[in-house]
């Protein structure tokens, strides 16, 4: 992102003689995602910009120049996406399918291709390709340390058939056994457990304080409220506490990868 944008609200909120705080007061936003807007640090969703237009009588144009505009990122992730690209700590809670960063070419199709309305085949494939770009930041054999926390149904839901389960879930093997990535699977045994409301993402930071992201269906938030923050790194930790253990999860996935591969 570049800072010209943030350096544009910083003038424009001096300018009507408004402190951070009296501002994220006037748009319904905390004073601290405004500090890291105009320090460049984070890029504020449609619903955000808007917002600070109104606050601010600038008409549309925070609204109308977003940085970092992709067409193949939903309106509600993209804040979210550039602060995963920037995290040296990952920790996702997947309760449906496979966390993006996660996802193989075959499973990522199968995914973007249940949307509704229907994509077609070219905007499905730059769906795709944005998709898998994610994963870059796993080339990085340090950086960032990731954790998944992985509701058994994902792993039981045949996400394009026995085929690209079977290969979606060895990719996640060999990147356990790798060391690059720490998995857990919550089993259905358990039952009830905290997080099953919708997906969870939590992002530490080198220079900012930690964020987290939620998602449901076409709705997804960032949340950078320090309290809120701590409560949702909270609400992770009591289930990772109910998850099996390393070794178990890789043998269940193991084990899951085995049937898909003898279901033709």
């Amino acid at each position: 992102m570049t800072n010209t944008y943030g350096e544009w609200l910083r003038q424009q909120r001096e300018a009507a003689g408004l402190t951070q705080q009296a501002l994220a007061e006037k748009a319904f936003m905390t004073r601290s995602h405004i500090a890291h807007i105009e320090a460049g640090r984070r890029i504020p969703s449609k619903d955000d910009a808007r917002r600070l237009d109104m606050a601010l009588g600038t008409g549309d144009v925070l609204t109308s120049f977003l940085p970092g505009g992709d067409s193949a990122i939903a309106d509600h992730f993209a804040a979210a996406r550039h602060l995963e690209q920037q995290a040296s700590m990952i920790r996702e809670f997947a309760l449906s399918y496979v966390p993006g960063i996660l996802q193989t070419d075959c499973y990522a199709r199968a995914v973007i291709g249940a949307a509704f309305p229907p994509h077609s085949d070219e905007e499905r494939d730059r769906h795709v390709v944005a998709r898998l770009g994610r994963s870059k930041i796993l080339s990085n054999p340090v950086t960032p340390v990731v954790w998944a926390l992985l509701d058994e149904a994902v792993l039981r839901r045949p996400v394009g058939g026995p085929e690209v389960m079977a290969e979606q879930i060895m990719h996640i093997v060999r990147l356990i056994e790798s060391g690059r990535v720490r998995t857990h699977v919550m089993p259905f045994g358990l039952g009830v457990y905290p997080l099953m409301q919708s997906m969870l993402t939590l992002m530490w930071f080198e220079d900012q304080p930690p964020a987290a992201y939620s998602e449901g269906l076409s709705v997804g938030k960032v949340h950078d409220s320090p309290a809120v923050v701590e409560r949702l790194q909270a609400v992770y930790d009591l289930a990772l506490g109910e998850a099996l253990p390393t070794k178990e999860s890789l043998a269940l996935l193991k084990a899951t990868a085995k049937e898909y591969g003898h279901r033709e």
